[in-house]
């Protein structure tokens, strides 16, 4: 399910399915982009911060067109404690790549990968992310 923005309207509320993985969308050539991502993370429970929120990062083949600082992107995963994925959309290789990341975490998230939880999940992220 995709959304431009937070909150969802209420009024299928009875009709969402559980959500599992959140993943923000970043176009890094606009700053309306970023602007509404971090207006919308108002709107997601602190519970999801743990291992079910992930920012993934598009346009990044145009980095000479960008119009989003990487600090803030870069801030954005360290403040909420979720991963930052970056891709460039209209390669394919790159694009089924980022979709199969995103499809294995959501399978973590949702609990389909014993011996793995969001929680776990998201602590490995991070510890390679330092190294």
């Amino acid at each position: 399910h995709l959304a431009t923005s937070l909150p969802l309207p209420s009024e299928r509320d009875h009709l969402r399915p559980r959500i599992d993985l959140i993943a923000f969308m970043i176009d890094i050539k606009s700053k309306y982009s970023l602007k509404n991502v971090e207006a919308s993370l108002a709107y997601v429970d602190a519970s999801f911060f743990l291992g079910k929120v992930c920012f993934l990062v598009t346009g990044v083949g145009r980095l000479n067109y960008c119009s989003v600082e990487m600090n803030a992107i870069w801030k954005l995963g360290e403040v909420y404690r979720s991963p930052v994925l970056f891709c460039e959309l209209e390669l394919e290789g790159i694009r089924v790549a980022t979709a199969q990341r995103l499809l294995r975490m959501l399978k973590i998230c949702a609990g389909y990968v014993p011996g793995f939880s969001a929680l776990s999940f998201s602590t490995l992220m991070r510890s390679f992310a330092n190294e």
